[in-house]
């Protein structure tokens, strides 16, 4: 007797088998060729049984800069962040790859995702950063698509009429601490906060989209972007 095949999670129908993962990372300037990466924080999404997105398990880790990083002191002083400072605990920037990397690869394995699709604020800034970063490292099979992102600047201008960040948050009915700006952990968190919002927001054109689409395009969801 043949096993009937599993459909695939709401999750991997909704993002055409591609898990959104939040991401923000701070960094010793804005060259992603030639300065440091500090700090890194990806936010994993989950989905109830009515489709609704929101904020899960956070992954995050201080990250030592590579030999030769360049660091800016005017993107220090905005950061706050001390990359030498023994308290920081920083680690290696291929250890940090494989410590974001591997809950990544887990939660697309539990939601039937073949890839990972960046979700960040300004996406093509952290993209770079995160390309170069595996590059120097020569870690393979990053579980990120190497140039496809969400990117939620877009959206929140979309959504909310607002760009910035904090301005998005604001017009969302979000609170804004500017104390905790610039930390991985507050901005990717807020950032994914500011993604379910814009998703959920949407839910009811994409079910209609979906109940509406001829069988053929359906078919399509599962190629690359």
């Amino acid at each position: 007797m043949t096993e009937t095949a599993r459909p695939p999670s709401l999750m991997s129908r909704r993002f055409r088998g591609f898990l959104p993962v939040v991401v923000d990372f701070e960094t010793g300037g804005f060259n992603c060729k030639t300065d440091a990466l500090l700090e890194m924080a990806a936010v994993l999404l989950k989905m109830d049984d009515n489709g609704i997105l929101s904020r899960d398990e956070t992954v995050h880790c201080h990250v030592k800069p590579f030999a030769g990083a360049n660091l800016e002191p005017a993107a220090l002083q905005v950061t706050g962040i001390d990359p030498w400072h023994p308290l920081r605990f920083a680690i290696a920037e291929r250890e940090a790859l494989q410590h974001v990397f591997k809950p990544v690869r887990e939660a697309m394995k539990a939601v039937d995702c073949t890839r990972a699709i960046m979700v960040a604020h300004n996406a093509h800034f952290d993209l770079g950063f995160l390309n170069e970063a595996i590059a120097r490292t020569g870690v393979k099979r990053s579980p990120f698509h190497p140039f496809s992102v969400l990117d939620t600047a877009t959206l929140c201008g979309v959504g909310y009429g607002q760009t910035v960040l904090a301005q998005a948050a604001l017009a969302a009915g979000m609170t804004w601490d500017s104390s905790r700006a610039h930390s991985a952990i507050y901005d990717a968190e807020l950032t994914a906060d500011l993604f379910c919002a814009i998703v959920n927001r949407f839910k009811s054109l994409y079910d209609s989209a979906i109940l509406s689409a001829p069988p053929a395009t359906l078919q399509l969801q599962g190629t690359m972007p």
